[in-house]
C-alpha cells in the first residue's frame, strides 16, 4: 500500500484495509495452528494447504480492486448530494409499515418503529410516543444487582408497598394510620424504610411539616395534619388519605417503569435495564448504572444532558436502527448529512416549516415548502431580502442554480491589440492634397 497509486486514498480508508487483512490473517494463523501446518512443510496431507488460504497474487489483486472501488466511489464536485440523500432515505420509507413493534425483552414493551418513528426522529419532536432510556450496569452478570438497580430508577408509590392506610380518631386527636408492607419492600428489593418515607412525604407538595410525621417502630408512620382555617379537620384528614397514596417514596417520578432485559447472543447471560420514560441525566446518575454506556432514544433529552455532538450521532443510530428492524440498508453518509442538516446551528431543528425559518433566512425557501401565501405577505410586509442562493430560490427566479457545473462562473478572455487602430482620415487620401505653387 506504499505505492504511488495508493497515495491518493485517505488514511481512514487504509486503516480500514489494514484492519480488515490483519484479521484475516490472523485467522489462517489458528487454523494452520491447528493443523500443525508451517512455512517448512510437514507431514499432513496437500489438501490442509488450501484451508484459508491466501497467495500474495490474491492479496495484490484484492488491495487493486479495493483502491478501484475507492476511487469510482468518490463524489464529484458539484454533485447534489441533498437530492441524492433525500431519494435514498424517502425511498426506502415508502415500503416501511404504519404500525407500532413489539420489542422482545423479558416482559412486554412497545418501541414505536416505521414510518411514525422516522416522522418523529426527522421533525425533532420534544415528547415521542414511546422514550427508552437503555442503561448498561456496572456488573451486567448479576440478575439481583440488576433488580437492585432496578428499584432504584423505578418510580415507587407509597400505595404500593402499604398494607393499609387509614385514619384513626381518638377522643383528642386524629391522624393517618400507614403500614408499611416490609415483605413487600424485601421482594421487591427496596431500599425503604420508615425514615425514608417520613422524609418523601416532608419533600413532596403535601404541605406536611416534619414534626407532623411521628415514626413508630420499622413500619409505622402516623401523619397528623394541622387544621385548615378554611376547611374542617375531617375534610383535611380525607384528602391527606387520598392524596398519600401517590407520594414517589423511591425511584424517578419521570420514569413509569424499567424492565430488565436478558442478552445472551454471546453465550453468557449479560442484563441490562430498558427504562421506559425520560429524565436520562437522572438514569445516569444512578448508583450502579455504568453512565458512559447509557443511551436514549430521545433526541431531545440526549441534547439537553450530553450535548449537540451526542445528540446528532443519536439521530444517525435511531435512523439506522429503525430502517435495519425493517431489513433495510441506507449508506450512513446519507444519514449522517441529515443529521448535520439538523444539527449545524447548535441545536437540534426538525425539518418541518418552524425549524427550516431557523436554519436559513430565505422567504423564497419557505416559501416553496408550506404555507406560501402567507411566507410571501409577511416577507413583503416587513420587506425582507432575499439571496437567492439556493436550489428552491434558483427555481422559482429561473436562474442557473450552484450546483453541478453551474457551480463556478465563467470570465471569457477575449485577445484584443493593446494600440487601437488609427482612423483614416478625409485628407490622408492624396488625391485632396493641394499643390501650393511658389511666389518670388
Amino acid at each position: 500500500m506504499k505505492r504511488k497509486d495508493f497515495l491518493c486514498c485517505r488514511d481512514t480508508f487504509l486503516e480500514e484495509i489494514k484492519k480488515f487483512v490483519k484479521t484475516v490473517s490472523e485467522k489462517i494463523k489458528q487454523t494452520r495452528d491447528k493443523y500443525g501446518i508451517n512455512d517448512y512443510g510437514t507431514t499432513e496431507p496437500k489438501v490442509l494447504y488450501q484451508l484459508d488460504r491466501i497467495t500474495p497474487t490474491q492479496l495484490e489483486k484484492f488491495l487493486e480492486t479495493c483502491r478501484d472501488k475507492y476511487m469510482r466511489a468518490q463524489m464529484e464536485p458539484g454533485s447534489a448530494v441533498g437530492a441524492l440523500c433525500a431519494q435514498s432515505i424517502g425511498e426506502p420509507g415508502t415500503q416501511m409499515t404504519l404500525k407500532t413493534f413489539h420489542f422482545a425483552g423479558v416482559a412486554s414493551m412497545n418501541i414505536t418503529l416505521g414510518v411514525p418513528r422516522i416522522k418523529e426522529i426527522i421533525n425533532a419532536s420534544k415528547n415521542i410516543s414511546t422514550p427508552i432510556i437503555s442503561a448498561n450496569l456496572d456488573i451486567d452478570d448479576d440478575p439481583d444487582y440488576a433488580r437492585l438497580v432496578k428499584g432504584r430508577i423505578e418510580k415507587t408509590l407509597l400505595g404500593e408497598i402499604s398494607e393499609y392506610i387509614e385514619e384513626v380518631f381518638l377522643p383528642d386527636d386524629c391522624f393517618i394510620l400507614v403500614k408499611l408492607s416490609l415483605e413487600r419492600i424485601r421482594l421487591l428489593r427496596l431500599e425503604v424504610n420508615a425514615e425514608t418515607v417520613r422524609y418523601s412525604i416532608c419533600t413532596s407538595k403535601l404541605r406536611v411539616k416534619p414534626g407532623d410525621i411521628a415514626v413508630h417502630g420499622e413500619a409505622v408512620v402516623c401523619v397528623s395534619p394541622r387544621e385548615n382555617s378554611k376547611s374542617s379537620m375531617y375534610y383535611v384528614l380525607q384528602t391527606l388519605k387520598q392524596l398519600l397514596p401517590k407520594v414517589v417514596v423511591q425511584g424517578i417520578p419521570q420514569v413509569a417503569r424499567a424492565v430488565i432485559h436478558i442478552d445472551d447472543q454471546s453465550g453468557k447471560q449479560k442484563f441490562k435495564l430498558l427504562v421506559e420514560g425520560d429524565n436520562l441525566r437522572a438514569v445516569m446518575a444512578t448508583h450502579g448504572v455504568n453512565g458512559n454506556r447509557t443511551t436514549s432514544n430521545n433526541t431531545y433529552e440526549v441534547e439537553k444532558t450530553l450535548g449537540i455532538e451526542a445528540a446528532r450521532s443519536t439521530i444517525i443510530n435511531e435512523i439506522q436502527y429503525t430502517m435495519v428492524n425493517h431489513g433495510m440498508s441506507i449508506d450512513r453518509r446519507h444519514v449522517m448529512l441529515l443529521a448535520d442538516l439538523m444539527s449545524y446551528k447548535g441545536e437540534i431543528l426538525g425539518i418541518t416549516r418552524f425549524g427550516l425559518a431557523k436554519m436559513k433566512e430565505s422567504v423564497l425557501m419557505l416559501a416553496s415548502f408550506e404555507k406560501t401565501a402567507d411566507h410571501l405577505f409577511d416577507a413583503a410586509y416587513f420587506g425582507q431580502k432575499d439571496s437567492v442562493c439556493g436550489v428552491s430560490e434558483c427555481i422559482i427566479m429561473g436562474i442557473p442554480m450552484n450546483i453541478g457545473t453551474g457551480l463556478f462562473k465563467l470570465l471569457h478572455s477575449a485577445t484584443k491589440d493593446p494600440t487601437p487602430p488609427r482612423r483614416p482620415l478625409l485628407f490622408d487620401n492624396p488625391d485632396f492634397h493641394v499643390t501650393m505653387t511658389k511666389h518670388n
